[in-house]
């Protein structure tokens, strides 16, 4: 298999290591008031899939036109085909176990990454460098130094790229979030965010040998090789170091992602971080099982986020000198409730408003407009989450700084801002 950084077959993936490309494929930015969006989807199980039949909704066939799918579990790319050959489209849709055929394509425009973690910012910043815009979803990095890489290779290459922080197009949360900044609920003091306890079913099993249906060379990536089990893939990557942050990153991506649009620091974050957490005794999965981690910003606001906390609630909660403002997927509440009943005014802030968060990123791709959940946000939300699992997993408190963005005077957890990547899976 050749460099990915340095593939013989296309000039757009030429690179030194660590330096960013400019792509020899010149991307098409005009299109036309009734011409459809052309995207490849790369890793289309699971939340891949809710995506592809996303874009796939009657609501979007004026906009998008889904016509490459791309997995290294075969069957999961034969299920993909047959949903878009069965769909509104009623046409042939290909196939690929190698996303680089995918960014190949002329035609295609857009690229939706659902895969693991871990591969993440390898696809997003290939996929800049072919000219393709990039929907990605959270969250948006394994670790902090490539989440910076992915937002240079969007600036430098002109992409839109959309974060898939889906609750941002949630009329709720934006509510929410616009009470908060327009002074609702006073000086905010503290925001608590939620989040659930690892769904890691049955017990661990032996390493084996894997499945000939999967390409598992691929599925690790850039990660470091590890023999394959069928207990650290697909599902329950997300509980593994080597792949993924655990519910931080799955589930308080979301939340802390409400947080700072809430608190109003999308281009910052905290100055330190410290945490305490529980772990599985039968050591099934790496990452905790329960955690409770405070981050500490500049003017004194404290972001702490508990998993299997008794006094902090799923969603997120913010709470200020004059009262309090919840808000979840199903719900939002506030102390005292004339806070949610008084409307907002003209004079009040008004944020970015989306109520689809797919047709957001599939209308800024037309108009190269900022998506509602651009990659420098994404960056950032995911760097609250990496700086508290680096806490939680040296133990200590971590000072930070969001501007520099680098960890201070702790070599051990500075270096943990960042991972080596396998060979020949490089940036």
């Amino acid at each position: 298999m050749p460099n990915l950084s340095h593939p013989s077959r296309r000039q757009f993936l030429t690179a030194a290591t660590a330096t960013l490309a400019i792509p020899t494929i010149l991307p098409r930015s005009v299109f036309g008031a009734n011409e459809r969006i052309v995207t490849g989807h790369i890793g289309v199980r699971n939340q891949g899939t809710a995506n592809l039949k996303a874009f796939l909704d009657p609501k979007l066939t004026t906009l998008v036109s889904p016509a490459a799918m791309c997995d290294v579990d075969s069957r999961h790319l034969k299920t993909a085909i047959e949903i878009v050959e069965k769909s509104r489209e009623k046409k042939k849709c290909d196939g690929y176990d190698d996303y680089r055929k995918v960014l190949d394509r002329k035609d295609i425009d857009a690229v939706v990454i659902s895969t693991p973690d871990h591969w993440h910012a390898l696809m997003e910043i290939h996929a800049c460098q072919a000219g393709k815009d990039v929907y990605c979803e959270k969250p948006l990095s394994l670790t902090i130094r490539e989440g910076r890489q992915m937002v240079e290779a969007a600036r430098a290459n002109n992409r839109i790229v959309q974060t898939g922080s889906q609750q941002r197009s949630s009329p709720g949360f934006r509510e929410v979030c616009e009470l908060v900044r327009s002074g609702r609920i006073g000086k905010v003091q503290k925001v608590l965010v939620g989040i659930p306890k690892v769904n890691f079913e049955g017990d661990a099993l032996p390493d084996s040998a894997p499945p000939t249906y999967l390409n598992y060379d691929r599925w690790l990536g850039p990660a470091l090789y590890r023999p394959y089990n069928s207990k650290r893939v697909h599902y329950l990557f997300r509980f593994f170091w080597d792949y993924s942050g655990g519910q931080m990153t799955n589930f308080g991506a979301h939340n802390i992602d409400i947080a700072q649009w809430g608190l109003g620091t999308d281009d910052t974050g905290p100055i330190s971080t410290e945490a305490t957490a529980t772990f599985d005794p039968q050591h099934k999965f790496e990452v905790p099982n329960s955690c409770r981690v405070t981050h500490t910003y500049a003017n004194g606001v404290t972001l702490i986020i508990g998993q299997d906390q008794p006094d902090i609630r799923g969603g997120t909660t913010f709470i200020g000198t004059d009262g309090t403002l919840f808000v979840d997927r199903s719900k939002k509440t506030s102390t005292p409730s004339t806070i949610l009943k008084t409307p907002l005014s003209e004079g009040d802030v008004h944020l970015y408003e989306s109520t689809n968060h797919y047709q957001n990123f599939l209308d800024c791709v037309k108009s190269r407009k900022t998506p509602i959940c651009d990659v420098e946000i994404g960056h950032r939300s995911a760097t609250i989450c990496h700086l508290g699992n680096i806490a939680i997993r040296l133990g200590r408190k971590v000072q930070w700084d969001p501007a520099a963005e680098r960890i201070i005077g702790d070599d051990e957890a500075a270096a943990m801002a960042s991972r080596p990547h396998r060979s020949p899976y490089t940036i």
